[in-house]
């Protein structure tokens, strides 16, 4: 109905302007001509209108758009929340209410399915990508540990509060409808129209590589591995990816063959370095191949840099704060690595920085963020890492 309203509103408001415009200039125009001019226009606008429609039930039936959420509180809040979203938003779908002393209840076909403490089991069982919480956490205290746990899930928790209780916070402030929406963090690469801008830069950017420098490179590089060492020109090695699923990383091989691979850092002088491996490390040439990851899909040119699966383990016991680096694809480089932060975590500090690092990405990502990095792991390349080894 509102789809229909907007439509008819952009239609009166063009006409309008259109005769406020005839008026003015007083050029001659047949009646049939306008006329026909002002039929011409609805039926475009009505035809771009019904095929945007039909295009958004074609991406939410095939490209599973649609975002799956729950609501935490049944209260007037809530009931406004879940109504907007049936009414009016078409890519969200609201699976359950959960709320201490309302089980049974119902409101608009949204049953409370448990209490505060059944949510996250259901989140996880049901494939939910987003928590709504109405209730303060400040009243509710176990709040702040269901928003860490549904983080290291990779649920998103919002939070649709009594505004005044936050005042004095430091959040992110989003709308939904005329209601506020606080996240704990700020995350651009959350809307799908940043989304699909890193990804088309992506593909662009990493094809120019593979056919413009890995096309001849690569050959010649394999040739070197080759003579330098026994084993494959290859190295790859399961790592952490987005949402923490493991992805194959590739890489030039640069160390001898060994039992250590997949469990053991690199350390500087490092006796399983080969010859050609030294340069290659030293240079960055060996994640060239990581080009391909890029093109398929598994990283981005820009990221956190993906670790191996155990260091994932070791370092989430380390650091609560570690998992929200997976939120987003990882990459070749990224805000740590120009910062210095890069190769062997010898220290829980040199980590922790890392974190930081990564986390500020992600909190204030922009393609001309990413372009900067990228120029600045060009410069730092040329000019020689200390951390590259």
């Amino acid at each position: 109905m509102n789809f229909a309203k907007e439509t008819f509103k952009s239609y009166f408001l063009t006409i309008l302007a259109l005769l406020f415009f005839v008026f003015i200039f007083k050029k001659e125009y047949s009646r049939l001509f306008i006329t026909l001019s002002f039929i011409g226009f609805g039926v475009a606008l009505v035809l771009n209108r019904f095929i945007f429609y039909v295009a958004l039930e074609v991406l939410k039936t095939n490209f599973q758009i649609r975002k799956n959420v729950i609501v935490l509180g049944n209260n007037n809040i809530s009931r406004r929340l879940i109504n907007y979203f049936q009414k009016e938003s078409k890519l969200v779908n609201v699976l359950g209410l959960f709320d201490d002393g309302s089980q049974g209840k119902e409101f608009q076909g949204i049953k409370v399915k448990g209490g505060l403490k059944d949510s996250l089991l259901f989140a996880k069982e049901n494939d939910v990508t987003e928590i709504y919480s109405t209730i303060a956490p400040e009243t509710h205290p176990y709040l702040y540990d269901l928003a860490k746990d549904a983080e290291n899930h990779f649920i998103h928790f919002k939070v649709v509060p009594d505004y005044q209780i936050f005042v004095n916070r430091n959040i992110f402030v989003d709308f939904v409808d005329d209601m506020p929406v606080l996240s704990l963090r700020n995350e651009p690469l959350e809307d799908t129209g940043n989304k699909i801008k890193k990804r088309i830069f992506d593909i662009v950017f990493s094809a120019f590589v593979i056919i413009f420098i890995l096309s001849w490179l690569l050959p010649i590089i394999a040739i070197l591995i080759k003579l330098s060492s026994k084993g494959p020109v290859f190295f790859v090695q399961p790592r952490s990816g987005k949402n923490n699923q493991p992805f194959n990383c590739l890489k030039f091989r640069s160390l001898r063959v060994n039992d250590e691979a997949h469990d053991k850092q690199v350390t500087k002088n490092d006796n399983r370095i080969t010859p050609i491996g030294r340069f290659l490390r030293k240079s960055n040439l060996d994640e060239l191949p990581q080009f391909f990851n890029v093109f398929m899909g598994d990283m981005s040119v820009v990221g956190p840099r993906p670790h191996m699966l155990k260091h994932t383990t070791d370092f989430t016991n380390i650091y609560k704060q570690y998992m929200i680096r997976h939120f987003i694809k990882p990459g070749l480089t990224g805000w740590a690595q120009v910062h210095g932060y890069r190769g062997e975590i010898k220290d829980h500090e040199f980590l922790i920085k890392r974190i930081e690092y990564d986390i500020w990405y992600m909190e204030n990502w922009s393609i001309w963020l990413d372009l900067k990095i990228i120029l600045m792991t060009v410069f730092k390349t040329i000019q020689g890492d200390q951390n590259a080894y």
